[in-house]
């Protein structure tokens, strides 16, 4: 069950968004946005349907979900996967002459938004 409340209030009244839940994490996405999501084995110009929408703003109606709104689909088309920086990791033991140094950088799937239907 959703419930709908009026956006008038809302300071981005005028813009229609959603907001996701993927990968433990939420994301607010608006048409033609571009994202940086968990690694996916999808190639580039895919499409990806985010099912797990929690609410949606379209035409100043503000629709939420119980948690999830009924219906709602977000569908993404896939760019490509990008690396993100590298992250160091270092151990160390004091006195006993233990130094070990390993990095990192961990890949994510970049995609844009193209179109939310509620």
């Amino acid at each position: 069950m959703a419930t709908t409340a009026s956006a008038a209030s809302m300071k981005d009244a005028a813009h229609e968004y959603a907001i996701v839940l993927d990968g433990g994490r939420q994301y607010r996405v608006m048409e033609g946005q571009e994202l940086e999501i968990d690694f996916r084995h999808l190639p580039a110009g895919s499409e990806l349907v985010f099912d797990d929408v929690l609410a949606v703003s379209k035409a100043g109606q503000l629709t939420l979900g119980k948690p999830k709104v009924k219906g709602a689909k977000v569908k993404a088309e896939v760019l490509g996967l990008v690396q993100g920086e590298k992250i160091y990791v270092q151990k160390f033991a004091r006195r006993k002459n233990y130094r070990r140094r390993t990095g990192h950088r961990s890949i994510s799937t970049r995609v844009r938004i193209a179109s939310i239907s509620a």
